[in-house]
């Protein structure tokens, strides 16, 4: 079986930075301008602009000139378009990544030796998606184990309230103490000084739980050790241990008062990884699949590894720049506040600190960053990609969905349009639950369900049907549950409010005995008729 876009990817950021180059998309900056603020205002004002060449969100800059950082290059703005996410991911339209998904996905279990022979082209194309690890790459051209600082790259201060400079694009990768298997998320880190830095994984992502299962794991092996010395009736159990160290730690988030855990957490992080990779940490995959595989997937190739220099974990051998180190389970430091993609500050709060044991980097190594805040900016791009290639695995839990639509006003956990074939009574409302049920989808706010005869990407229409269809009280309902760490209005942080609104069409078996007027719409005759003589009335009306 053969896929749009099977042609193989880029191998690194600099291939990447050549294609975009090559297809008019990048712009090099040779004014100097500085990576506390100033370079994060030119970004935001490129990234909303409009111009007749790049159209919405400018091209990619590439600053060659940095002050206070003579000879180093820093890229960003490299997903901020449409146009720039097809180039990233090789594909004419983010749909063929979705044909590709719902071809694997349809796959059924061969009946006989003719199948089974017909199943060997996938089976070979699926092997391209798994990492291999290679004896070494370019992210070792440099290894430094001391006398290294992390402010010898140009990381930037974005916003004036920031608590300072943060690395925004890292590919943050740690091992599941369970299982094994590894993560690549993204979540951005303060730098507190040369070798520390705050690790921002909020509370319900795969990291996080990384190390809530290693405090876990801590606390029980110390209750093993302590009840092996002590009369059966003494101490605590190692079972009710782990849920002792996570209620009176929160879950990981406030040191507990007396005893708890030590030891550390192995974490590496690279920045400057090829696009899929890069893109590939910031989606909602299950735990159980490792981010190097669905870049893997995307890219049509495996993404080659190195083993990391201090740490027991593996890294993209071509990355601009590694850092390894561990975070301790007995220590947070506050964090933040930070300008987020919200629009707002996200507020100050305790996160685990990442002390650098060793960073390994390419000779004069590129930076690669973002800034977030008030849409339309760069990570709004990516999310819409994200939104279209994942729509099948969605409907692999909702099978009666139709699209979606995640505007980027509604930053993504803020606001989601759901159209669906509706087929019994109360299903919206099953579908309002099964979203926020879903892996990330459990932070939507406000979810908006309408008929499937409704276009979720046109705005105005389903402003109109909402607005129309919807007795509030009746159609509308609340429920609570997991926030977003980010919101700031929900009534604790992590736990709050969310709003689900039935704007489907209501039956007489949901208990609407009134009658449901058509919608105006003109006659095909008429409408006929006009169109013969519509170019001569738009030249004498003067709209052509």
């Amino acid at each position: 079986m053969s896929f749009p876009g099977a042609l193989l990817a880029y191998n690194d950021l600099r291939d990447w930075i050549a294609a975009l180059d090559r297809a008019g998309e990048l712009r090099k900056i040779r004014s100097e301008a500085d990576p506390i603020l100033e370079i994060a205002e030119i970004a935001d004002r490129v990234s909303k602009s409009r111009s007749s060449k790049f159209g919405p969100g400018g091209p990619a800059l590439l600053f060659q000139n940095i002050k206070g950082h003579p000879g180093s290059q820093l890229l960003i703005n490299q997903f901020g378009s449409e146009r720039r996410m097809r180039l990233a991911l090789d594909v004419d339209s983010l749909d063929e990544i979705s044909e590709r998904i719902r071809a694997f996905m349809d796959v059924k279990s061969p009946q006989g030796f003719l199948d089974k022979v017909k199943m060997l082209p996938m089976l070979a194309e699926m092997g391209k998606f798994f990492p291999r690890t290679v004896s070494t790459g370019t992210c070792k051209e440099v290894i430094k184990r001391d006398n290294f600082s992390l402010f010898d790259f140009p990381i930037l201060q974005c916003w004036p309230q920031d608590a300072g400079r943060f690395i925004t694009l890292p590919c943050v990768i740690t091992r599941d103490p369970k299982t094994g298997k590894r993560n690549v998320g993204m979540y951005r880190m303060q730098i507190y000084d040369e070798r520390t830095t705050g690790m921002h994984w909020q509370r319900q992502k795969v990291a996080a739980e990384h190390y809530r299962d290693a405090m876990r794991n801590a606390t029980i092996s110390s209750a093993r050790r302590a009840s092996a010395t002590l009369a059966p009736s003494a101490g605590t159990s190692p079972a009710s241990a782990g849920v002792d160290i996570m209620a009176r730690s929160s879950g990981g988030s406030v040191l507990a008062e007396g005893d708890r855990p030590s030891g550390k957490m192995e974490v590496a992080v690279a920045i400057g990884t090829d696009p899929a990779l890069t893109f590939s940490a910031i989606v909602p995959a299950p735990p159980d699949v490792e981010e190097f595989i669905i870049a893997g997937f995307l890219r049509q190739k495996p993404v080659e590894l190195v083993k990391c220099e201090t740490v027991d974990l593996e890294v993209p051998a071509d990355a601009e720049i590694i850092l390894e180190g561990y975070v301790n389970l007995d220590e947070l430091r506050m964090e933040g506040p930070f300008g987020d993609h919200t629009g707002f500050y996200s507020l100050d709060d305790l996160y685990p600190v990442f002390h650098i044991t060793c960073i390994t980097h390419r000779k004069d190594p590129i930076y690669a960053t973002t800034i977030v805040g008030k849409p339309p900016m760069e990570d709004g791009w990516m999310g819409k990609a994200v939104e279209r290639i994942f729509l099948p695995l969605m409907k692999l839990t909702i099978p009666e969905l139709v699209d979606i639509n995640l505007p980027l006003e509604g930053v993504f956990h803020n606001l989601m349009i759901v159209s669906i074939r509706k087929s019994y009574p109360g299903q919206a409302r099953k579908v309002m639950n099964a979203i926020w049920s879903l892996g990330q989808a459990m932070f939507t706010k406000c979810v908006l369900v309408v008929d499937e005869d409704v276009n979720v990407q046109d705005l105005g229409e389903v402003t109109l049907k909402v607005l129309n269809n919807i007795d509030p009280e009746r159609d509308i309902q609340f429920t609570l549950g997991p926030i977003d760490s980010l919101d700031h209005a929900s009534r604790f942080a992590n736990y709050g409010s969310k709003m689900g609104v039935d704007a489907t069409r209501k039956w007489a078996a949901e208990g609407f005995t009134r009658p449901w007027p058509p919608e105006i719409v003109m006659d095909a005759k008429t409408k006929s008729v006009v169109d013969g003589k519509w170019k001569a009335l738009a030249k004498e009306l003067g709209i052509e």
